[in-house]
């Protein structure tokens, strides 16, 4: 087979755990997917959605490791109802994560993590802070594994515009491919990262605090799964 139809297959070619056609569906025992929650928060699932209600920080991982090249799509509200958990900040994300000082990986050390943002500064990570900071900036970090978190003054923006509408449906993409990580709304990209040391494999998370989220329209693309990971669960 040629090398440019092998390349083809692999980006298209969908994980064992998920649809034909990439979707990676919320089961109601959530077997897919691992929460990191504070005391006082709640996740479910509705009519096919995952629902996020946070009060002191929430991360959901999808337990299966990633190997670049990836593309993440995914459609997510901030709710804005009056309810107990509704503020209009944190659509979050981490992608290609893994724990450099665990060897285990991140979905078996778990146990170290509570949900509180702090819990996620030893990752080597690709993130971005969609509105967080009560709903004021947008941010892209490339998390070092060391415990730094260093940004660009590129990759920290405030204009309204790339802020966040309560109860608008983004379309989200986040990609990790070539040696670039990209982050993209509703069709635009909003972050294009040239990493000099590429997260080639890892794990894909939503990250909130404090807020009530939606998520619906999970697919997934990428060369490889857990099965060349076999601590990813």
């Amino acid at each position: 087979m040629p090398l440019r139809y092998l390349f083809a297959t692999l980006l298209l070619g969908t994980l064992a755990h998920a649809a034909s056609d990439g979707t990676v569906p919320f089961t109601p025992d959530l077997n897919d997917w691992l929460v990191e929650q504070m005391p006082g928060g709640h996740v479910t699932v509705a009519n096919g959605a995952l629902v996020i209600e946070d009060v002191d920080g929430c991360t959901v991982w999808y337990r299966h490791r990633l190997v670049a090249p990836v593309e993440i799509t995914y459609d997510a509200e901030v709710v804005m109802h009056g309810g107990p958990c509704d503020r209009l900040s944190d659509l979050n994300c981490f992608w290609m994560a893994d724990t450099p000082r665990e060897p285990a990986g991140l979905i078996a050390s778990t146990a170290h993590r509570t949900g509180r943002f702090t819990d996620y500064d030893s990752l080597a990570t690709y993130y971005v802070g969609y509105g967080g900071n009560e709903n004021t900036t947008t941010r892209f970090r490339r998390y070092t594994g060391t415990g730094a978190r260093p940004l660009l003054p590129q990759h920290d923006l405030r204009a309204p515009a790339i802020l966040l509408t309560a109860n608008r449906v983004y379309h989200l993409k986040l990609v990790a491919r070539d040696g670039r990580a990209e982050f993209w709304r509703d069709g635009e990209r909003i972050f294009s990262y040239a990493d000099p040391a590429p997260l080639r494999s890892g794990y894909f998370g939503f990250r909130t605090v404090k807020s009530h989220l939606i998520i619906r329209n999970v697919h997934i693309t990428t060369a490889g799964d857990e099965t060349l990971a076999p601590h990813a669960r």
